[in-house]
């Protein structure tokens, strides 16, 4: 059966195809231009261009797969949480095709289509996922398919808001993540910086702190690679350090770390050593996409969970809790 999902929950308009649970077409037409001058996504040009681009990407997505409209079984659209008006195009886009075609149509929550494109098949709940990137940083104990349960959450910034904030401070690109990935490997060695909630009981994040000590750092002209290694090595400790604890406390050995952050390599080589068994997503799956909405739902649908009735409206926030 081929699946149809559709992202627009932020800048990137993601339309993904799969079929019979394996990705076959995950097309995205990133904003990273247009964005780029003011240093981070502006809402109202965010949408105006997911409008310009959202039918053709999705007839290039059906082509590329040789197939048609007609051979759609399901069709699937992130409701949220993200910005709305973003999200807007892609749900209705992706609520009318349902609707024409006459195919049930799965609202999908972004951060269960994130941990849905590191869920590999076989695996069986109960497991930990991590799901960090621009706009979230949340720890969730996964139970089952659409039962989650949140352990912890950042308390101010999400962990690529503050790889995007720090790479703007060094003057680098945008978006952060990969730029301040690419000047840490030239640093021979890396600027100290303090680990956030050192001693805290629960299991939440913060990167307020680390951005602040950047700011001072490059006010003292430090050399920018080893700022840039000191802040990356020091926000993966702290997402380590926050995760393992947790894993410790609660008996589980499986961990799923989704989301943008989730493609750095650091990080990747830093839980790989913490002697867990953990599953990152595929290479194009870790930024926002439309496949990992069209997984989600196919695997909804695997389950036996009923489709969303059209009249739901997309939303801009939305525990996954609530799912």
């Amino acid at each position: 059966m081929w699946v149809l999902g559709i992202d627009t929950s932020c800048d990137d308009t993601g339309v993904g195809l799969v079929e019979d649970g394996r990705v076959a077409v995950n097309l995205v037409a990133s904003q990273v231009a247009l964005h780029q001058a003011f240093g981070g996504v502006v809402p109202e040009l965010a949408s105006r261009e997911h409008l310009k681009v959202i039918r053709p990407l999705a007839e290039r997505a059906l082509a590329e797969a040789g197939i048609g409209p007609q051979d759609l079984s399901l069709v699937a659209a992130t409701r949220g949480p993200g910005l709305i008006g973003a999200l807007l195009v892609g749900y209705a886009f992706a609520k009318g095709l349902a609707w024409a075609l006459g195919r049930p149509f799965y609202a999908i929550h972004h951060l269960e289509a994130h941990i849905a494109a590191a869920w590999p098949e076989g695996l069986e709940p109960p497991f930990l996922a991590l799901v960090a990137s621009g706009g979230h940083t949340h720890l969730f104990e996964v139970q089952a398919l659409g039962r989650y349960r949140l352990l912890g959450a950042t308390r101010d910034d999400a962990a690529g808001e503050a790889f995007d904030k720090v790479a703007r401070l060094l003057g680098l690109g945008f978006p952060g993540g990969p730029e301040i990935e690419r000047l840490a490997r030239e640093a021979g060695e890396a600027i100290p910086f303090p680990l956030p909630l050192k001693g805290q009981e629960g299991y939440d994040f913060s990167f307020s702190g680390l951005k602040t000590r950047a700011l001072q750092l490059v006010e003292k002209g430090l050399p920018a690679p080893a700022l840039a290694r000191g802040f990356q090595e020091a926000a993966i400790l702290h997402l380590a350090e926050v995760v393992l604890r947790a894993a410790e406390d609660t008996g589980h050995r499986v961990l799923l770390v989704a989301g943008g952050v989730a493609a750095n390599q650091a990080l990747q080589e830093r839980f790989r050593q913490a002697g867990l068994q953990v599953h990152f997503p595929p290479r194009g799956l870790s930024q926002d996409n439309g496949a990992m909405v069209a997984l989600a739902a196919w695997r909804r649908y695997r389950a036996g969970l009923p489709p969303s009735p059209l009249g739901l409206g997309a939303t801009a926030y939305w525990p996954l809790e609530e799912a």
